[in-house]
């Protein structure tokens, strides 16, 4: 299937690696032109080097409000356009709700859901008709992570406003969809994991509850990403696409 992708401008938030990057490969395999960020700006620009000649990467932090217009920006100036974005924040810290502290709730709030709400504001002012707005989410969307208390408070939330932006955007032609990812073989699920203080009983614990019996690789999630951002997804949106193996056990 020809998805549409070549010479399409995306803007890919925390994509210097994880299901960022793994989005990153897809989209640039089939000829897209992308905008990589992430909080480290050489590992940006490594990651952005690895994809092409058509891939820039751009230090950003999410929680930075002047971040946004900046990626957009930079988009337009060195591609001439922008057909989509993809907002991935690294993970808020793990804890409970009586463990995490005022502190560690206003930096989340301010990177995963502030910043995201912000850059998506921000595309969807710069693109026309056919331009789509991704959000990577989580399985907490639907339900709660054990241990991650922060992002099941964020995340319900910001799919939820994903949900009314599609509503808004969609007379202009613009879609957004959210993927929510459960246990897909990255750093930080290999960190969650290790939480527990026995990473491979962990690892096997969440396997025996997983259909497919396996963590899924950071490629998987990647390509039906990259199929949610391209012209061949031009009929869905308002969708939150589970990425999980089929782990959610709700319909």
């Amino acid at each position: 299937m020809d998805l549409g992708l070549k010479d399409k401008v995306y803007v890919l938030t925390g994509a210097s690696r994880g299901l960022g990057f793994a989005t990153a490969r897809e989209l640039a395999a089939d000829g897209a032109r992308l905008v990589v960020s992430g909080r480290d700006g050489d590992a940006a620009a490594r990651a952005a080097a690895s994809l092409g000649t058509d891939a820039v990467g751009v230090a950003a932090d999410n929680a930075d409000p002047a971040a946004a217009g900046r990626l957009v920006a930079t988009a337009r100036e060195r591609f001439g356009r922008l057909d989509g974005v993809l907002i991935s924040v690294g993970g808020p810290p793990p804890g409970s709700a009586e463990g995490n502290d005022d502190d560690q709730w206003r930096a989340a709030f301010e990177s995963v859901f502030l910043g995201a709400v912000r850059l998506a504001r921000t595309a969807a002012e710069a693109m026309g008709e056919g331009g789509v707005i991704g959000f990577v989410l989580s399985s907490s969307v639907y339900e709660p992570v054990p241990g991650l208390t922060i992002s099941n408070g964020l995340r319900p939330g910001l799919a939820g406003f994903a949900k009314s932006l599609a509503a808004e955007l969609g007379p202009r032609g613009i879609r957004v969809v959210g993927l929510l990812p459960a246990r897909i073989e990255t750093d930080r699920v290999r960190e969650l994991d290790a939480l527990s203080g026995d990473s491979e009983a962990a690892r096997a614990r969440h396997e025996a509850r997983i259909p497919l019996g396996r963590y899924g690789a950071p490629e998987e999630f990647g390509r039906v990403a990259a199929f949610l951002l391209s012209p061949a997804a031009s009929y869905l949106t308002g969708v939150m696409v589970p990425v999980d193996g089929g782990a959610r056990q709700g319909i």
